[in-house]
């Protein structure tokens, strides 16, 4: 028994890593995709684009004004895997053990529109059935790969100069309560995976107004 939880804290500690620091084994070349600047469609039409009647599958996210993609899973057995194809978000598997959502690019894909999320924006989860989640944005974190190139990198916090392991790293970014975690790279000198960007929502508060009868209504 100690062997095996032994094993499974290796097998933990390697998939976060992997994880953390994804993006560093991939460079694809750049196409088009929907995001800040370019043709974004209304929610409705974007949302009927990316349903296929299967309820609690992730299926697409959509912030106002800012980005629409469509979403898909990671392989079985494969946390490290993110898509290569621009207009595309991968959903970081691990994150759901923990029933939260992490969503992954690279960034110089659909992750480059990662950096122009805000402080309180709204995102839109859109699931297979067309159920539709809604999270504002919270919290923002920008860190250094002090080691760039290795999977035992430590990483310094950009705001505070504290120093987290990837493990520190991961517990700050994907557990916790009920949260989505946007993942790409920063870009610094010669290396497109200089750093880390982590952009958190939170459930958005519904909200009840009285209506002339005297019903609350949601808004």
């Amino acid at each position: 028994m100690q062997l095996n939880t032994k094993a499974l804290q290796t097998t933990l500690n390697i998939t976060l890593l992997l994880a953390i620091l994804s993006c560093l084994f991939f460079n694809p070349t750049p196409a088009q995709a929907l995001g800040s600047g370019e043709a974004i469609p209304d929610f409705a039409e974007f949302s009927r684009s990316v349903q296929n009647k299967q309820a609690n599958v992730l299926r697409g996210v959509y912030v106002p004004d800012v980005l629409a993609f469509p979403i898909i899973q990671q392989p079985a057995n494969n946390a490290g895997y993110v898509s290569q194809t621009d207009g595309e978000i991968t959903q970081f598997s691990m994150a759901s053990q923990f029933e939260n959502v992490g969503l992954l690019a690279h960034n110089n894909l659909s992750g480059r529109f990662f950096s122009k999320l805000a402080l309180g924006q709204e995102v839109r989860l859109v699931y297979g059935d067309g159920k539709v989640e809604y999270f504002v944005i919270t919290k923002i974190f920008q860190f250094q790969a002090l080691q760039p190139t290795s999977p035992y990198s430590s990483f310094r916090d950009l705001s505070n100069d504290e120093t987290l392991t990837a493990e520190q790293l991961f517990n700050q970014v994907y557990r916790g309560d009920r949260h989505v975690t946007f993942q790409t790279c920063i870009a610094g000198p010669g290396s497109l995976s200089w750093g880390r960007l982590f952009v958190v929502a939170t459930p958005k508060p519904i909200y009840f107004e009285p209506d002339r009868f005297g019903w609350r209504l949601p808004r």
